[in-house]
């Protein structure tokens, strides 16, 4: 069959236009510097490692329109050690990686929102995380002790359907469920999150509600392993909060505020921190010392920045951690106390490419959660043998 002149340029109009309403855009950041920090394990540590301002990554991210206001969306989020080119992701107590470690979802989008099926982060991480000093320009190290709260998003939410709401005059709002995969059991392993924020001018607001059920195993134990973790083993490998892996429920209520004025920007966090329910060793995780009833933690975080040239950009935070009273065997556990400080100067050198520098500084003091005195344990780095930890970060950044 011939087609005509006209009918063949028709055809390709067509194409050309059913193409243009799909894509599909490959994105990433690899980050890499120097540390030196104080005392790792009981010695003075200097090493090179990835991805501390930003976790290096590459993904895909792509979307189609279906026509009507609906679209559907999806992405594929890879987690990777620059300098050792490892998965960054791996299954708790295991060597085992992730191949989408990071993110992994499929949904649709319309103007009443979008729902979302897949590998996700919570609601905390959504409407809090941003208001937190290691987000904007202090890294993981600059986390809360532990990241106890996950507001830095030391832990991501598998088999997730997630709902985010279309943006109302400033307000948003979303939520998260996580099915617990366990025959006969629907609460067992199961993680839910609610979520809002507010944004009018200089003045910005968030709130963040997570609830996991048997964390040890179902939150902290990532099972995304093809086999699920179990209770014998525990998954949590900082002592401010490993010895509660028993908890039957972990709860976090946070919130958090900003307010900008000409080029700074004044910002808090508050997060209230529950493992409740203490000593379920069937289902969740080991007890060694005995703890019963609930041990909760208070965290309260103040920081500030200030773009000082449009290249430029200063920070300095403080945080400060007080964990509760909780039973054990032995008597009551008075809890742990952390003070951490944190100052940081990120250069921009173009749009994508930036050098920064991060300096971290904490002390502990009381009883940890292991039962022993408290260590200084700044976020995902190997506990101090002493009260004290300082660490220091040169690095770079490029995004593209």
């Amino acid at each position: 069959m011939r087609l005509t002149l006209g009918a063949s340029l028709a055809l390709l109009a067509i194409a050309g236009a059913a193409h243009a309403q799909s894509s599909v855009t490959l994105y990433g950041i690899v980050d890499d510097g120097f540390n030196w920090t104080s005392n790792s394990g009981g010695h003075n540590l200097y090493n090179m490692s990835s991805g501390v301002m930003q976790a290096s990554r590459w993904g895909l991210r792509g979307k189609e329109d279906l026509g009507g206001g609906l679209g559907a969306l999806f992405v594929i989020e890879n987690g990777f050690d620059l300098n050792n080119g490892s998965l960054a992701q791996k299954n708790r107590g295991s060597t085992q990686g992730l191949m989408f470690g990071r993110q992994a979802y499929v949904g649709l989008s319309s103007g009443y929102g979008s729902m979302l099926f897949g590998r996700q982060y919570d609601s905390v991480v959504d409407y809090v995380g941003p208001f937190e000093a290691g987000t904007q320009w202090g890294g993981y190290l600059a986390a809360h002790p532990g990241d106890l709260d996950n507001i830095n998003n030391a832990y991501r939410v598998n088999n997730a359907i997630k709902f985010a709401s279309p943006n109302y005059g400033g307000f948003t709002f979303g939520g998260v469920y996580s099915f617990g995969g366990i025959a006969g059991d629907v609460s067992r392993n199961q993680v839910w999150s609610l979520g809002a924020g507010y944004a009018n001018g200089p003045l910005t607001l968030g709130f963040g509600y997570l609830n996991a059920r048997n964390p040890n195993v179902g939150f902290f134990g990532d099972n995304g392993a093809s086999t699920a973790p179990t209770a014998s083993a525990n998954f949590i490998s900082s002592p401010v909060y490993s010895g509660y892996a028993s908890a039957r429920t972990y709860q976090v209520i946070a919130t958090g505020a900003a307010y900008s004025f000409g080029a700074a920007t004044l910002g808090a966090t508050y997060s209230n921190v529950q493992f409740r329910n203490l000593g379920d060793t069937a289902a969740s995780g080991p007890n060694p010392r005995g703890y019963s009833g609930n041990a909760t933690f208070n965290n309260v975080e103040v920081n500030f920045k200030y773009q000082a040239t449009p290249a430029l950009l200063l920070g300095a935070a403080f945080d400060y951690t007080k964990g509760g009273d909780v039973d054990s065997a032995s008597g009551a556990n008075p809890g742990a106390k952390y003070y951490q400080g944190a100052i940081g100067a990120d250069y921009f050198l173009s749009k994508r490419t930036d050098v920064y520098l991060i300096g971290v500084y904490q002390k502990a003091s009381g009883t940890d959660s292991t039962g022993n005195s408290a260590v200084a344990a700044i976020n995902n780095l190997t506990p101090s043998t002493s009260e004290r930890q300082s660490t220091v970060r040169v690095g770079i950044r490029h995004k593209f």
